[in-house]
């Protein structure tokens, strides 16, 4: 009765998209060995996974099959050598003794053994270990290399986001600052530091400003110490975790990060930007003119509607009515005067800003286009061994299939991307209008934008009495923007 044989063969994709012939190669020998020792040819299953594991699915569903339909097993399975079958040895002596459950036996043609002969367990040993001891050995040596690097102050991995990858003169790799998203970390880890917004509405913002990674990314950068010029190095064995300077330039100050931490930590508390009744944007941001206490806000029903009161938390009775209170601190804010100088600058920074950001997405857009240039070229490279015969049809058209997805996804990034070509007059136009009309501006925001705003006006808290606003404090950096003019009205 001829032996019946299954023909395994395992190569990764790039092997087959750059080189064509490897593939091939093993399937040929396999063939003419089966033919030469009177084998019939069953299956051939193909593989482009490591064999650190048998967790392969071309693996897999060959045991599948063998589960499924017993009266279909193979005789034999046929691999070239041993490292093709895989690179562990415990789980290689596992997967034989299943194999063998099944009356299958497995052989590597180019290192073959008859295991029915005790030495030669010696041999298969061998053959075994020696693929594996080889991966420890490079893993270990690559481990202690690039901790060596690291307690130096390298940076050993792909730049994070901020940075990006140089090389020197003679050929040293490091990490270099990528302007303007490092600009953008910056402002991000000062947001967090104040603890006044949550990690979720600075991410938002860091994405409208040309920030471009998840939440989850950017909530593990917050904890990166490699923003502060620092390298974390892994406890290993007797060795402690280490944390060491870093080569590279930092993006952030170190008390900046490890304020960032306490709020994170839970450490540092602030007055947050809680949820508030849009009818009280100042609950909290105004002392009672009696006790000097923080006056609250409420609502209280009335016979037809509800109506809004701010009022002290204490017993002096003080209470104003809300819509009066309000429409008074707009009246405050329509006697902010832009000073004539600044309109000039300003529009000058809103041009420059808008044409950094056109700059990177245009090279953004530049590398994006490079990506799929060499995917269409590597596809026109199979192409061609596939006319040469040097590619089989079914591995030429699995490379086909890869390289349209991988198409599509760097096709879908760039057109992420803003286009270059916004009218930059037109955006500082808009921009300028914000700065003339705060009362405008402050009419049209929500509960939090209206916080933020007064906040960013007056460093302190704001009195008030029934002749209306006192003398207040406004921000030093506001004060170069704007003068305080009282209205002939208000006289």
């Amino acid at each position: 009765m001829m032996k019946v044989a299954d023909l395994y063969i395992r190569v990764s994709t790039d092997e087959q998209a750059d080189k064509g012939y490897s593939q091939r190669s093993q399937e040929e020998m396999l063939r003419r060995y089966c033919q030469l020792h009177g084998i019939s040819v069953g299956h051939v299953i193909y593989e482009d996974h490591s064999a650190k594991s048998f967790n392969r699915p071309g693996w897999q569903g060959m045991l599948n099959h063998f589960k499924k339909k017993s009266a279909e097993r193979p005789h034999l399975i046929l691999f070239t050598k041993w490292d093709r079958f895989s690179r562990n040895a415990a789980d290689a002596y596992q997967m034989i003794n299943l194999l063998r459950s099944y009356r299958i036996e497995p052989q590597a043609i180019e290192q073959p053994l008859d295991l029915t002969i005790p030495e030669n367990k010696i041999m298969l040993a061998f053959y075994l270990a020696a693929p594996e001891v080889e991966n420890d050995r490079r893993a270990l040596n690559v481990f202690h290399g690039m901790r060596r690097a690291k307690k130096e102050g390298r940076w050993m991995a792909t730049a994070p986001i901020g940075y990006k990858n140089k090389s020197h003169e003679d050929g040293r790799k490091y990490i270099g600052i990528d302007e303007p998203i490092a600009e953008i970390l910056k402002w991000g880890f000062g947001e967090i530091a104040t603890g006044k917004t949550s990690i979720d509405q600075v991410w938002k913002q860091a994405r409208n400003k040309g920030l471009s990674c998840t939440r989850s990314n950017f909530a593990y950068l917050l904890r990166n110490p490699v923003y502060c010029g620092k390298i974390v190095i892994a406890e290993f064995k007797d060795e402690p975790l280490q944390i060491v300077q870093a080569q590279h330039q930092p993006i952030i100050t170190e008390a900046l990060f490890e304020d960032v931490q306490r709020v994170l930590d839970g450490r540092k508390r602030f007055k947050s930007l809680i949820s508030l009744p849009s009818k009280l944007p100042l609950r909290g941001l105004l002392r009672c003119p009696k006790c000097d206490r923080m006056l609250t806000g409420s609502q209280s029903k009335g016979c037809r509607s509800y109506y809004s009161y701010y009022h002290c938390s204490s017993t002096c009775g003080i209470r104003f009515n809300a819509d009066q209170l309000n429409q008074s601190f707009i009246n405050e804010l329509t006697k902010f005067r832009v000073k004539g100088k600044v309109l000039s600058l300003f529009r000058k920074v809103i041009e420059d800003t808008s044409q950094n950001k056109n700059i990177f997405n245009l090279n953004k857009k530049a590398q994006l286009t490079k990506q799929i240039e060499d995917r269409q070229a590597r596809f026109r490279r199979a192409q061609d061994l596939l006319l040469l015969g040097d590619l089989d049809a079914e591995d030429y058209h699995e490379i086909k299939k890869e390289t349209k997805v991988k198409i599509r996804e760097l096709n879908e990034m760039r057109s992420l991307l803003s286009n270059p070509d916004e009218d930059i007059r037109q955006l500082a136009n808009n921009r300028e209008k914000l700065i003339l009309d705060l009362s405008a501006v402050y009419q049209k925001a929500n509960i939090a934008q209206k916080r933020k705003l007064i906040g960013a006006l007056f460093p302190k808290n704001l009195a008030y009495s029934v002749v209306g606003f006192g003398d207040f404090e406004i921000e030093s950096s506001i004060q170069l923007l704007y003068s305080f003019e009282v209205k002939l009205t208000d006289i």
